[in-house]
């Protein structure tokens, strides 16, 4: 059911020692009902008091990705997930279960006596956000190797959860970025960023638990059969198992001028800076309305001279999102001053010095440009497995099972460069560029490296940022055939349910939450919903059981 949030309980005394541990008496037992969520007071910090199964247990109240309220989420079969971005949380242990994010709930002692409910806690305790779950480190003399390539969230979780499952051997993680694993769905919202707010794990923390990050290191090639790979710089390393989690970088425009200075993608905190300086008080043009795209002109909106998108569909997100969303989101940044140059595309690119000066479009138009950002899709980074036994599929993505092991044994595959069979639909292969189905995967590798089997199950959640406004989509919805709306789209208050073969195959909200998170534990679950149901005036169908 969805979280109903209530206040109660007492604020403890202040300047009480962290280390000391206080307990309150937060509620009555007969004040939190089954598949109840409560918001407490113990000692002045917020926890989350939950009845699932019976049994009570005291949360931290926050989610550990970005922070939103739990109190809001929902609860379904022993865990709750976040309302904003879907990461999910055992409401018995705390553990994460879901993502996005890396680190669990704080867990609270739980008492009751005379029909009063006690959480007891140290200060200390409950001052803290996050738990990170017991990691193990290498064990002295053991020589097996698992190689991750790749330095994004598919690897960092694939080596977090092997340490978490006691794996005691060597893990060398290989990435051509500059920095440890970090935040990457923040460039494109936030492009000024300092590498230290999206860093998600330090260098230090990685050593201490015997994960070795080779930075601005390259592989160039892979040998399956004697099960090694080459970098760039000549060097051979033996692996005993390998996971490809190389993501995917932008494509390049394919026209004359297209070699410009100032003609940039968006793939590193470094890209985005470079393009928040070069965009301040300039002509900013921006080529494609993907997802990168749009998010990129709402940010630039407020510092450029003028940004003006180019888009080769009619409108935003069209075949993704439908007409009606795809012209909500056109007008949020209509409003804002973005110009829109819809059903056209770029021919030429015009310079002066060497730098981009002008776009000229199918369609005739010319246009001023100080910087051109492109947004146009994604090309796998698997080129080093040309020659080698791994199959790849016709656009280069590592083709994987529901396990994540490719066709050779001891190699497996995880996050945006691969091809998968999304669990309940279709059984062809998708590749999906979502930062938590990355995560997800990574986790999923990890346990089969194990030789613990474990399937891919996760219901795909993405969200966006236009306008400071967040849609959320759950799902995958190509192919849909109908487009069925609740709410009103033009007050941007919407739930939209995407139909293919009488199911509802995705869905997409604003500020319709929480039933993207209804809807994905349904999806998760196996649930099927129906035309009907999505058709129908009541939605109590969303709410779990």
């Amino acid at each position: 059911m969805t979280a109903k949030q209530t206040h109660m309980g007492i604020v403890g005394p202040e300047g009480v020692p962290e280390e000391e541990v206080v307990t309150a008496e937060v509620c009555s037992e007969s004040d939190i009902q089954e598949g109840q969520v409560m918001e407490v007071q113990v000692c002045g910090q917020e926890v989350l008091l939950v009845r699932s199964g019976g049994a009570l247990s005291a949360l931290g109240s926050r989610c550990t990705h970005y922070g939103a309220p739990l109190s809001t989420g929902v609860l379904s079969g022993g865990r709750l997930r976040c309302p904003w971005h879907g990461a999910c949380f055992n409401v018995q242990t705390g553990d994460i279960e879901e993502y996005p994010g890396l680190d669990c709930l704080p867990l609270h002692k739980v008492t009751v006596e005379n029909n009063k409910v006690f959480v007891s806690a140290k200060v200390k305790a409950l001052k803290q956000t996050k738990r990170m779950k017991e990691m193990h480190s290498q064990d002295p003399g053991v020589t097996h190797t698992v190689l991750l390539i790749g330095g994004g969230p598919a690897a960092l979780v694939c080596a977090e959860t092997l340490r978490q499952e006691k794996y005691g051997g060597r893990i060398v993680m290989v990435t051509r970025d500059d920095l440890p694993p970090y935040d990457r769905t923040k460039l494109s919202k936030v492009m000024n960023v300092e590498d230290a707010t999206i860093i998600l794990r330090q260098m230090e923390f990685l050593h201490q638990y015997g994960i070795e990050v080779w930075l601005k290191k390259e592989v160039t090639s892979v040998n399956a059969a004697t099960k090694t790979v080459t970098l760039d710089d000549g060097s051979v390393h033996r692996y005993d198992q390998l996971l490809i989690a190389t993501g995917c970088r932008p494509r390049l425009l394919n026209c004359p001028g297209a070699d410009l200075q100032n003609v940039r993608t968006l793939r590193n905190p470094n890209d985005a800076r470079e393009i928040h300086h070069a965009s301040i008080n300039r002509h900013a043009v921006i080529i494609g309305a993907s997802f990168i795209g749009m998010e990129v002109a709402s940010y630039l909106v407020d510092m450029a001279a003028s940004v003006t998108l180019i888009g080769s569909s009619r409108l935003p997100y069209e075949r993704t999102l439908g007409p009606e969303v795809g012209k909500v989101t056109m007008q949020m940044l209509a409003e804002k001053n973005v110009r829109f140059y819809m059903s056209d595309h770029v021919t030429e690119l015009r310079g002066q010095n060497g730098t981009v000066s002008e776009v000229v479009l199918k369609s005739g138009v010319v246009l001023p440009a100080d910087i051109v950002v492109l947004g146009i899709g994604v090309t796998p980074n698997s080129e080093f497995l040309e020659g080698s036994s791994v199959e790849m599929d016709s656009k280069g993505a590592v083709i994987v099972d529901r396990f994540m092991k490719t066709n050779v044994p001891d190699i497996f595959g995880a996050g945006d460069v691969t091809a998968f069979p999304l669990a309940g639909q279709d059984p062809q292969r998708v590749s999906l560029g979502h930062w938590q189905l990355a995560q997800a995967q990574g986790r999923v590798a990890a346990f089969n490296m194990l030789d613990r089997p474990l399937e891919m199950s996760s219901a795909p959640f993405f969200w966006t940022v236009l306008s400071k406004k967040s849609i959320r989509y759950v799902g995958h919805g190509e192919g849909h055939t109908e487009v069925i709306l609740k709410g009103n789209v033009e007050e941007l208050k919407f739930l939209a349910f995407y139909i293919k073969a009488d199911d509802v195959v995705a869905a997409a909200s604003l500020n319709f939450d929480p039933a993207i998170s209804q809807l994905a534990e349904r999806m998760q679950a196996g649930k099927r919903t129906t035309r009907a149901q999505a058709v129908s005036e009541d939605l109590s169908w969303l709410k779990p059981l």
